[in-house]
C-alpha cells in the first residue's frame, strides 16, 4: 500500500491523508488471509517518482494500493484503487464520499474489497477485528492521528509527550477509545525506558502505562495493540517477564502480520532464552517491512543476545544502509565487532554516535582493550551525564567487562533497587559471561524469576 495522495489543497492536512492511510494498512494488516508490507516500507516510496513494478518488487507485493484524500469541514473523499504489480491492470478501484464520523467503518468496507478483489476468502468476522478499538467520533479520530503523526516521528522526549497530549484529547473526546489508549501507553513506556534521566521518575511512568494498556483491553480484548502495550509495562515496568512474554505471545497470535509487535517481540523472546521463536518473528518483520531501518535493527539486537554476531552484524548494516542517521544501529553494529574481535570496527561505529548511550557503552568496551584507559573513563563520564543511574545495567555491563567485578555486582544491585528496565537483558547478555558463575548474579537473576 502507497501513502494516499492529500488532494485537500492544504499541506496542514498532510497528518489526516498520512494517518488514514496507515488506519487502512493496519486495518488490511489485521486480515491474516493477506500479507502486507509494514508501514516503514509503504512510505519509503512517499513522493518518489517509481513504477509499480519497482515497488511491488522492493516490497514483495503482488498489488498495490494506492489513491487520494480529499478532507473538507464534515466530509471526506476517498479514492483507491489496486492495480496488478505485475500486468499494471486496475483489479479495482472506487470513490468514496463520507461524513468524518464514518471513517472507521469505511476502513472495513475498503478492506473487504481489496480483499475481494484479490479472491481471498475472509475467515470470522472481519468487519469487527477492522474497526476494533476505533471511534466514530471525527475530532476524536483526528486527535488520534495527530498522536499517530508526533509518535512516529524521530525519537524524542518531545515528540513522546506531544503524542501524549493528542492521546489525552482523543481519550477525553471518545473515553470508550481503545486505541487511543493503548498509544499512550505505548508513548508513555517508550518515555519511561528511553528519556527519563531521573530513575524516581520511571516507575510512576510505567505505571500510568500499564493503566492505560489494562482499560485498552478492557475496552477491547482482542485488540493487540493493547496487549502490546500491557507487555511492554509488565516487561521493562514491572521486570515481570513471565507474564510480559505472555502478552507479547497474545499480541503475535492477535496480529501476526502487525510488524511492531513482531520486531518487539522478537527480541524480547530471544532475551527470554526463547531463541529461535524470537528470530524467526524477527525475520518475519523483515519480510514485511523490508525498507525499515528499525526492523533489521531489531533483528541485530536479537542476534546479539542470541550470539550470532555476524548476521547480527549484516542486518545492522542493512540498516545503516537503509537509514544513515540511524543511530542505535551503530551502538549494537559496534558490540557485535567488539564480540567479535573486530576492536577497531567497534572504536569506529561508536565513534559515529556520541550522543547515544549504546555508542558510548561500545567505546567504554572497546577503549579499554585497546588500552585506552583514559578515553574509557571518559566514555563512562559521558554515560554519566547521558542518563546518570537509569543506566546503573549498562555500568554493571561495563565494569564486568573490564573485569572489575565487585564494582560490577555493585552496580547491578543498584540495578535491582531502581528496578532499572536493562535487566530484561541479563538472562542472555553476553557481556555478563564473566559473572554469572558469581553467587551473588545468581541470587540476582532467581531473584528476577525469568521465565523457562
Amino acid at each position: 500500500m502507497l501513502p494516499f495522495v492529500n488532494m485537500s489543497g492544504d499541506p496542514k492536512q498532510e497528518y489526516f491523508s498520512d494517518g488514514l492511510t496507515e488506519e487502512l494498512l493496519n486495518s488490511l494488516a489485521r486480515i491474516n488471509e493477506l500479507q502486507v508490507a509494514g508501514r516503514t516500507s509503504s512510505f519509503y516510496f512517499k513522493g518518489k517518482d517509481v513504477d509499480l513494478g519497482t515497488v511491488a518488487h522492493k516490497l514483495n507485493v503482488a498489488a498495490v494500493l494506492e489513491g487520494s484524500v480529499r478532507r473538507s469541514a464534515h466530509t471526506v473523499r476517498i479514492t483507491a484503487q489496486l492495480i496488478n504489480a505485475v500486468t499494471g491492470f486496475h483489479l479495482w478501484s472506487q470513490t468514496y464520499d463520507r461524513d468524518l464520523g464514518d471513517v472507521l467503518k469505511l476502513q472495513s468496507e475498503i478492506a473487504d474489497a481489496v480483499a475481494g478483489a484479490l479472491k481471498v476468502t475472509l475467515l470470522g468476522d472481519t468487519v469487527a477485528k477492522i474497526e476494533l478499538g476505533g471511534t466514530h467520533n471525527p475530532d476524536a479520530f483526528d486527535a488520534y492521528l495527530r498522536a499517530e503523526k508526533a509518535y512516529r516521528a524521530v525519537r524524542s522526549a518531545r515528540s513522546d509527550q506531544d503524542a501524549i497530549a493528542a492521546y489525552t484529547k482523543a481519550i477525553h473526546l471518545d473515553p470508550g477509545y481503545a486505541l487511543a489508549f493503548a498509544g499512550r501507553s505505548l508513548a508513555l513506556g517508550e518515555i519511561a525506558g528511553e528519556f527519563t534521566n531521573e530513575p524516581a521518575d520511571v516507575r510512576p511512568t510505567f505505571q500510568k502505562a500499564e493503566a492505560d494498556a489494562q482499560r485498552a483491553i478492557e475496552l477491547a480484548p482482542e485488540l493487540a495493540e493493547g496487549h502490546l502495550a500491557l507487555a511492554g509495562a509488565l516487561f521493562f515496568g514491572s521486570l515481570d517477564f513471565t507474564r510480559g512474554i505472555e502478552q507479547y505471545e497474545r499480541a503475535v497470535a492477535l496480529a501476526p502480520g502487525n510488524t511492531q509487535i513482531l520486531r518487539i517481540y522478537g527480541r524480547t523472546a530471544v532475551q527470554m532464552g526463547r531463541t529461535e521463536a524470537g528470530i524467526a518473528a524477527s525475520r518475519q518483520a523483515v519480510v514485511l517491512d523490508p525498507l525499515s531501518a528499525r526492523s533489521h535493527d531489531e533483528l541485530g539486537q536479537a542476534l546479539f543476545y542470541a550470539r550470532r554476531h555476524e548476521e547480527g552484524l549484516a542486518a545492522l548494516k542493512d540498516a545503516i544502509t537503509l537509514e544513515p542517521g540511524y543511530e542505535r544501529a551503530y551502538g549494537f553494529a559496534g558490540l557485535h565487532y567488539y564480540a567479535l574481535g573486530n576492536l577497531q570496527s567497534a572504536r569506529a561505529s561508536g565513534e559515529v554516535c556520541p550522543e547515544n548511550y549504546r555508542c558510548q557503552l561500545c567505546l567504554a568496551l572497546t577503549y579499554k582493550k585497546l588500552n585506552r584507559h583514559t578515553d574509557a573513563e571518559a566514555a563512562v563520564t559521558k554515560l554519566t551525564t547521558l542518563g546518570g543511574d537509569t543506566l546503573a545495567y549498562q555500568y554493571a555491563e561495563i565494569y564486568t567487562q573490564w573485569g572489575d567485578t565487585a564494582r560490577a555486582l555493585q552496580w547491578l544491585e543498584t540495578a535491582m533497587r531502581l528496578r532499572d528496565p536493562g535487566l530484561a537483558s541479563l538472562k542472555t547478555d553476553p557481556l555478563m559471561d564473566p559473572v554469572r558463575r558469581e553467587p551473588r548474579f545468581q541470587a540476582i537473576e532467581r531473584e528476577l524469576k525469568f521465565p523457562e
